[in-house]
């Protein structure tokens, strides 16, 4: 891991509800990737500065890795940061973590590579310079 503090602009917070955890009490690992999720669309309506429609998407997730670190409970108050790491040709990659929100530790994290996509070819393609420039613009730095 890169010695550099990792900056994460985008923060939402998540709504636990008991159906989110398990028979040990903690929040089940299948959940966690609908919080990802919140948080990715989220981060979508923000740097593009609208509320993204299903057709103005044209990326794909091609990859996903999670890493456990330590339980969320019930009653914890957690959020979901969410952060681009690097921009290609086709794809970008997405870091995100859940964090307690009062005390800032860092429960669980994500890398999502997200791939254009041509809906009509059914085939990937380059990554648009309108997703390129939003997400440039909002994490304030060029890739």
């Amino acid at each position: 891991m890169s010695e550099e503090k990792e900056i994460y602009k985008h923060s939402i917070p998540v709504q636990l509800r008991f159906n989110d955890t398990d028979a040990l009490g903690h929040v089940n690992n299948s959940v966690y990737l609908s919080f990802y999720d919140l948080g990715k669309s989220d981060y979508f309506n923000t740097i593009r500065g609208l509320e993204i429609k299903q057709r103005d998407v044209d990326v794909v997730i091609a990859h996903i890795d999670v890493d456990f670190i330590a339980p969320v409970f019930l009653n914890d108050h957690i959020a979901v940061q969410t952060r681009v790491s690097a921009i290609g040709n086709k794809s970008f990659s997405l870091k995100q973590r859940i964090v307690d929100q009062e005390t800032g530790e860092e429960k669980c994290v994500c890398h999502t590579v997200m791939v254009g996509f041509d809906f009509e070819t059914n085939t990937t393609k380059p990554i648009s310079q309108e997703w390129r420039n939003a997400i440039e613009l909002y994490e304030g730095h060029s890739y």
